[in-house]
């Protein structure tokens, strides 16, 4: 275990919550990752202060990294974001997402409560969350998921499913809008578990989903593959301002852990897009493009052991 008693837990929050006012995003998004790792509850506490930054990006990054420590003690200030009908569409799906990544059954009537929300990404968030704490609280399910041994350290919205190992099969899962999102979600990380260009043609074709929610989950999961067959379909998603921004931001990301040559020049073109959680976006991926190709062991500010691309830090999109 750790030993994070010698952390300088305020140097950390005047760094996550931009205490002087010139503290830049992407070093935001490293202390962010390192407050993660540490996963005390000091930590917890001082990410969920900096939800009332004014970035609709590093409040969705936040939330997603209060589900991914897991810790029921983030559970009230995940619900009060996901109630605000104030707060950024891409915000509050995230802390859906993250209230099911934590799992608890007290989060179920206000994740039920919002199943009529007037947002589609909302309401779709909440089903997932809802089916992936029923999955997770039924004993039944106790084998299979001891049994995930993904080298992916991610708690996922939805497990792999382990009923095909077939890519065409999955495939036919993944783009069917009849089947619940639950099970498609499965069946898009199953296809991320394999992991091979087949996999990854496969899941390409998720980015052409009439649920922009489904379009942003392929996108990360993307980022999280690490995969160059992705990149094509990555930038057409980046380059289309047609597109939603939660799928921009996403795309952005994960070309950033890609981090092949050619991506650096479109990450770079769109530094100044109208959308400012895409121009964001594009800054953090360039800082995480600059790491993967610095040899630099880790991106969280000096912890051991830190997985090796943004999407892996992420422990998606969500």
């Amino acid at each position: 275990m750790s030993d994070f008693s010698n952390v300088d837990y305020q140097r950390l929050e005047d760094s996550l919550c931009n205490t002087s006012g010139n503290v830049p995003l992407a070093e935001r998004f490293r202390t962010l990752f390192t407050l993660k790792n540490i996963a005390t509850d000091q930590a917890i506490d001082i990410i969920a202060k900096a939800l009332n930054d004014e970035s609709e990006l590093l409040k969705h990054e936040l939330a997603y990294c209060l589900g991914q420590i897991g810790n029921p003690r983030a559970n009230t200030v995940l619900s009060k974001v996901l109630e605000n009908l104030e707060e950024p569409e891409m915000v509050r799906h995230e802390a859906a997402e993250a209230l099911g990544a934590i799992g608890s059954l007290e989060s179920i009537p206000v994740l039920k409560k919002h199943l009529s929300d007037q947002s589609r990404s909302v309401v779709e968030t909440c089903e997932l969350a809802i089916d992936k704490i029923d999955y997770d609280n039924d004993p039944k399910n106790k084998a299979e998921k001891d049994a995930n041994n993904s080298i992916y350290n991610s708690v996922d919205p939805a497990p792999p499913t382990t009923e095909t190992k077939s890519v065409k099969e999955l495939e036919a899962i993944l783009v069917n809008p009849e089947y619940k999102l639950f099970k498609r979600y499965r069946a898009m990380f199953a296809l991320r578990e394999i992991g091979t260009t087949e996999a990854v043609l496969a899941l390409a074709k998720g980015l052409k989903d009439q649920s922009g929610l489904f379009r942003h989950e392929v996108a990360y999961v993307f980022g999280q593959l690490q995969h160059p067959a992705s990149v094509p379909a990555l930038t057409e998603c980046l380059q289309d301002k047609n597109e939603m921004d939660m799928v921009r931001h996403e795309a952005a990301e994960a070309l950033g852990s890609i981090a092949t040559p050619e991506v650096l020049e479109t990450l770079q073109s769109f530094k100044q897009d109208h959308e400012r959680v895409v121009r964001e976006s594009c800054a953090v991926a360039l800082d995480m493009y600059e790491y993967e190709n610095s040899g630099e062991l880790q991106y969280a500010n000096g912890l051991e052991n830190q997985p090796q691309n943004m999407h892996s830090l992420k422990l998606g999109q969500s």
